[in-house]
C-alpha cells in the first residue's frame, strides 16, 4: 500500500482453545495476556512505552483455532515493529509474580462474562452444538483450570506451539516484501520448526436445548446449526444467504423482528467456519413475556426462506453489500494484514480480492437456496438465558418445531 503512512504487522499462531487438553483449557488466552507482560529483554512497561513513543498500537486476541498478535505503527517503524513482535512471541519472561497477577485479571474476565447474559448464551450455545469437543470449549477456560495452571505448564504450552511451522507472519502498508522477509528470517532464525496441531472433527450429535435460569430483565436466545468448514466452496453462497437472513438492516430477521414487531433491539445471524466444521447462529434478546412470539417469528423467517429461497432484489442487494463492504474494509493496513493472516492461517492459501469478489458474484440464487437447505434444514440447538426452565412449554414447543423442520428437510 505505497500511499499509506502506516504498516500493520501480525504474528498468527495456529493454536487456540480447541487444541487445549482439558486441564489446560484457557492456556492460549492465558498466553495472549502473558506475552505482553514482558520478555527477557523488556518489561511490560518498556513494551508499552516503546509503542506509545511512536504513536502505535499493539494488541492480541484468541479464537478457537488461532491466536493473533499485531501492531500498527508509522511506516518508518517497520523494523522496530517486527523485532518487537518477534521478541514478544519467542522470548516471554513468564515471571512468576506476573503470571499470578495476570491469572487474577483473567479470573475477573471470566466473572465478567458470567455476568453478561449475551456472552453466556453463546458460550452455552457452542457447548451444545459441539458437545464434548474442543470447538465447544470456552476460550477463556474456567475458574478451575485457570487457577490450577502453573507457570511451568503455561511455559511448556508456549514452547510446544509457538514455533515457526505454526506461525504466519502477515504485514500490510507502505513496505517492501523482501525487506519484511529478511527481517522475519533474522528474528526467528534460532527457533526449531515445531509442529501444527493435529485435529479431529466433532462428532455428529448435538444437545438440542440448553437453558440457564437467570432472573434477567431480558431473555437471551441463540440458535445454531452446524455450518460449513473453512474450505467449503459453498461458503460464498452462505455469505449471500446470511446477508439476506440476518446480517444487515434490510435483512429478513431485522425487518420482521425489530422493524415490524419491535420484539428486539438486537437481532442478527452469523456464520463461523473452522478447519473441519462450522456454525451458523441466530441471536436475539427480548422481554420474557414476548419470548413465544419472538421464537415463532424467527421460525417463520427460517421456514419462509427455506420454502421460497431469496428474491432477485434480495440477491442484488446482498451482492452489492458484500462487494462494497469488502472494498471499504480494505482501506487501512490493519484490515489488509488481517485478511492475509486469516487466509493463510485458516486455509493455507491466498485469495486475491478480485477472486474473492468473483466467487461472491458467482453465487446464484439457486446456490443460495441449496446452501440454505444444507444448513437450516438440519438439526439445530437452542440456547436460552433468562427466567425460564428447560421444561417450559414455550421452549419445548420451539424444540419440537426445530425437530419437525429437520425431519422434513
Amino acid at each position: 500500500m505505497p500511499d499509506a503512512r502506516s504498516v500493520t504487522i501480525g504474528f498468527w499462531v495456529g493454536v487456540g482453545s480447541r487444541d487445549e487438553p482439558g486441564e489446560q483449557a484457557g492456556a492460549s488466552h492465558f498466553l495472549e495476556h502473558l506475552l505482553f507482560k514482558g520478555t527477557a529483554e523488556r518489561s511490560a512497561r518498556q513494551i508499552a512505552v516503546a509503542v506509545d513513543a511512536v504513536g502505535g498500537e499493539m494488541n492480541a486476541y484468541t479464537t478457537r483455532e488461532h491466536t493473533s498478535y499485531y501492531t500498527r505503527l508509522p511506516a518508518s517503524e517497520l523494523d522496530f515493529g517486527l523485532e518487537l513482535l518477534a521478541d514478544v512471541i519467542s522470548s516471554p519472561a513468564f515471571r512468576a509474580h506476573e503470571v499470578d497477577a495476570e491469572r487474577e485479571v483473567i479470573l475477573e474476565e471470566i466473572l465478567m462474562n458470567e455476568d453478561t447474559p449475551d456472552d453466556v448464551v453463546h458460550t452455552r450455545l457452542m457447548q451444545a452444538l459441539f458437545p464434548g469437543h474442543g470447538l465447544g470449549a470456552e476460550t477463556l477456560g474456567s475458574e478451575q483450570t485457570i487457577t490450577a495452571m502453573d507457570r511451568d505448564a503455561i511455559a511448556a504450552f508456549h514452547r510446544h506451539w509457538y514455533r515457526p511451522a505454526n506461525i504466519v507472519v502477515a504485514a500490510a502498508g507502505n513496505l517492501d516484501h523482501s525487506r519484511v522477509l529478511d527481517r522475519v528470517e533474522n528474528c526467528l532464525a534460532d527457533q526449531a520448526a515445531g509442529d501444527k496441531p493435529l485435529r479431529s472433527a466433532p462428532a455428529v450429535g448435538l444437545d438440542p436445548l440448553s437453558v440457564v435460569h437467570r432472573p434477567t430483565e431480558q431473555v437471551h436466545v441463540a440458535m445454531a446449526w452446524r455450518g460449513l468448514d473453512a474450505h467449503d466452496p459453498d461458503r460464498y453462497a452462505l455469505m449471500v444467504a446470511n446477508q439476506v437472513m440476518g446480517e444487515g438492516m434490510s435483512s429478513r430477521l431485522f425487518q420482521q423482528v425489530r422493524e415490524e414487531r419491535g420484539l428486539a433491539y438486537t437481532v442478527y445471524s452469523s456464520p463461523s467456519s473452522y478447519a473441519d466444521a462450522g456454525a451458523y447462529t441466530v441471536y436475539a434478546g427480548t422481554a420474557p413475556a414476548r419470548l413465544d412470539e419472538l421464537l415463532e417469528v424467527i421460525d417463520a423467517v427460517i421456514d419462509g426462506i427455506l420454502a421460497g429461497g431469496i428474491t432477485k432484489d434480495e440477491h442484488d442487494v446482498a451482492l452489492g453489500y458484500l462487494e462494497g463492504a469488502t472494498l471499504l474494509g480494505l482501506e487501512d493496513s490493519g484490515s489488509r494484514m488481517a485478511r492475509l493472516g486469516a487466509n493463510l492461517t485458516v486455509r493455507n492459501e491466498l485469495i486475491s480480492i478480485d477472486d474473492h469478489l468473483a466467487r461472491i458474484r458467482a453465487a446464484s440464487r439457486d446456490d443460495v437456496a441449496r446452501v440454505l437447505h444444507r444448513v437450516l434444514a438440519a438439526p439445530n440447538v437452542l440456547s436460552v438465558v433468562g427466567p425460564f426452565d428447560a421444561d417450559d412449554h414455550i421452549l419445548v414447543g420451539a424444540t419440537e418445531r426445530a425437530l419437525a423442520r429437520a425431519s422434513t428437510g
